[in-house]
């Protein structure tokens, strides 16, 4: 078959790979529809990723349909479904306790094993879900979406709650959509003009345009200096995180939805005058994948304005690499393996 192979930082090959076997008990074999382009796949790229073991196939964003089960599969043979990326061990702590999303032994599709920029994959069963008339195309953004409807329900924030995002690349977009959606007032902060001008004429949202003055400023003005009730960070950045903790009100909450390497540092008394809340968000779980679907069906998430760039298994090289450092004008980029 065919594959999209990262082989080193750099170096992004198509080639021929082995189709894999017959799926076990448990599992399905997956002719891959659509694969989401992710910053994770750009890192892994450029060399960025701190735990990734080359040659890779990268991929998590995933949409497909079922050609083979295994022994004890509850799948029709040509059913559509939407990959959940995060194998989890079933047995850990976090299992244990209903958070396969944290397992302590976690395996993430494209990063921890070999990916979906391919034309098959084996998965387990417990991890695909049908599609429930979403098309294909639409089926393989659920994933991207679920991280930020699994943090705003991480925050439990009531109705009306003042709400900042801090970023708006597709996870800082995807975590406003299902902040608005939950009926949450929120306003969207970001260094680039060209993606709040996205945020706000395309999406709707208010915007705290960062090249303009200090992020602390804008949100002493936006809130006439009381804080947003609810903070997201969804940058990647570590000065960002860690200025976040200002910006939020007395009583409030913030959520990393992004994750960096470095440790974070805060003022003790701040965060203690304020009782905020911390909250760290991962992945997502099956409820998170359930709402994003229903609300792509129901015409809540503007998928249509999201997906910005297309290109085919083929084409992937060439455009994954011209694509991570070409950023006008892209939010997020679809690979077509099986259209």
């Amino acid at each position: 078959m065919k594959a999209v192979v990262c082989r080193s930082p750099g170096d992004l090959v198509l080639e021929d790979r082995g189709a894999p076997g017959a799926p076990p008990s448990g599992w399905a074999l997956v002719a891959v529809s659509h694969v989401g382009i992710c910053g994770t796949d750009y890192h892994i790229f450029e060399g960025k990723h701190p735990f990734l073991a080359y040659p890779r196939i990268m991929g998590h964003e995933v949409s497909g349909t079922v050609i083979e089960a295994g022994e004890g599969v509850d799948l029709a043979i040509g059913e559509a479904v939407i990959v959940n990326p995060y194998l989890a061990c079933g047995k850990c702590i976090a299992c244990r306790q209903g958070k396969p999303n944290c397992c302590v032994r976690i395996e993430v599709l494209g990063v921890h094993r070999d990916g979906a920029m391919c034309e098959k994959i084996l998965v387990p069963a417990q991890n695909l879900y049908p599609a429930n008339g979403l098309s294909l195309a639409d089926a393989a953004a659920v994933e991207f979406l679920a991280i930020g409807a699994h943090a705003v329900r991480r925050s439990r924030a009531d109705p009306g709650a003042r709400t900042l995002v801090i970023g708006a690349g597709p996870i800082g977009l995807g975590t406003a959509l299902f902040a608005r959606i939950a009926g949450l007032d929120v306003s969207l902060l970001d260094m680039s003009r060209e993606r709040l001008d996205f945020a706000a004429s395309e999406l709707g949202f208010a915007t705290l345009d960062g090249s303009r003055a200090a992020a602390a400023d804008l949100v002493r003005e936006a809130t006439g200096g009381d804080g947003f009730d609810v903070v997201f960070d969804a940058t990647g950045n570590t000065r960002s995180v860690q200025s976040a903790f200002a910006h939020v009100a007395h009583g409030g909450t913030l959520v990393l939805v992004s994750v960096v390497k470095d440790d974070i540092a805060f003022s003790d008394p701040e965060f203690h005058k304020r009782e905020m809340t911390l909250v760290g968000s991962r992945n997502a779980l099956r409820a998170d994948f359930d709402h994003v679907a229903a609300s792509i069906r129901n015409g809540a998430v503007p998928l249509a304005k999201l997906v910005t760039h297309r290109t085919t298994l083929g084409e992937t090289p060439r455009d994954l690499a011209r694509w991570a450092h070409e950023k006008s004008g892209l939010i997020k980029a679809v690979i077509e393996v099986g259209a």
